[in-house]
């Protein structure tokens, strides 16, 4: 087995507007429109493709905004496994300006039956057995059941596949309790869904649950990874700004790329710090230089060797 599966279960058509300035409740003039398929899923394959790691990615697709986020994927050599849908795909518009963080205005996305979710995991069944590492990350439509991301996770540990899960709220708990290999959410996230008010507590609980490893992304306080033996933490980039969206999915397909490898995830956080630096400096989420990611591995690499 090798290669990299990515479900996204809700997936997004995302269009970015570059304005001079962000106002509430102001006309503004568009400077600049991208579009582009979106979804954390869709970004995690987007960087792992881009560092010329094999990936398919599988979610559900329906009506002409599906069919777009599909043609856009393959047109960037990226094989998509679509779940036909009755329901529209979403879509996503961030207004950005360079100066303020972005807003995003995120549709909820379509509600998918009970039918349609069986159709997904039959085809996601028969895709594990030729890939080496499932990845499940982003939010679920309206009323979707949490426990089916855990249901995913088992659907993998059957294939003997690894599992990486960037999921909030009650799915994290599900994908927990499952025993996924790798939960990469943010601090906040870990927080909220666990109920605690500490990032070490909320690691700590999810651990307790069943997680083998989490990695919590800690914004300007850099990573901090966690397993039963131990913990580890490395900073973040220093002087970066720019586009902050997508850099968790960039540090999240870090993990990935390590544990494709075989390495051992703690002492993989600078590589996976490095990607999220790289993608602050690109406009647009699930784009990134490795170039840049090379030179900021370097850095946190030479900044721990100096402590």
């Amino acid at each position: 087995m090798s290669g990299v599966l990515i479900l996204t279960p809700n997936p997004a058509l995302d269009l970015g507007y570059r304005v001079d300035r962000q106002r509430i409740g102001v006309t503004q003039r568009v400077r600049e429109v991208t579009t582009r398929p979106g979804g954390k899923g869709v970004n995690v394959a987007r960087v792992l493709n881009t560092l010329g790691i094999p990936v398919t990615t599988i979610q559900p697709l329906g009506g002409p905004t599906g069919d777009r986020i599909e043609t856009a994927l393959r047109d960037r050599g990226i094989p998509v496994v679509a779940c036909p849908i009755r329901g529209e795909t979403r879509r996503t518009v961030t207004v950005h300006d360079g100066i303020d963080h972005p807003t995003m205005l995120g549709e909820p996305g379509p509600v998918i039956t009970t039918p349609e979710w069986a159709a997904l995991s039959r085809l996601l069944l028969t895709r594990l057995a030729t890939h080496s590492t499932l990845v499940i990350a982003g939010s679920l439509p309206p009323e979707t059941d949490t426990r089916m991301v855990g249901d995913w996770i088992r659907l993998a540990q059957t294939q003997g596949v690894h599992t990486v899960v960037d999921v909030s709220g009650a799915a994290l708990i599900s994908a927990a309790q499952a025993r996924a290999d790798v939960l990469a959410p943010n601090a906040a996230e870990a927080m909220e869904a666990t109920g605690t008010h500490e990032v070490d507590a909320a690691a700590t609980a999810l651990l307790a649950l069943g997680a083998r490893t989490v990695v919590l992304s800690r914004g300007a306080e850099g990573l901090r990874g966690y397993t039963a033996a131990g913990t580890r933490s490395v900073p973040a980039v220093p002087g970066i700004s720019g586009n902050p969206t997508g850099a968790g999915d960039a540090v999240t397909a870090g993990l990935v790329r390590a544990l494709e490898a075989g390495a051992d995830l703690l002492e993989s956080l600078e590589g996976a710090a490095a990607l999220g630096a790289a993608a602050v400096l690109s406009p647009v989420a699930g784009e990134l230089d490795p170039a840049d990611a090379d030179r900021f591995d370097a850095l946190l690499h030479t900044s721990e060797a100096s402590r």
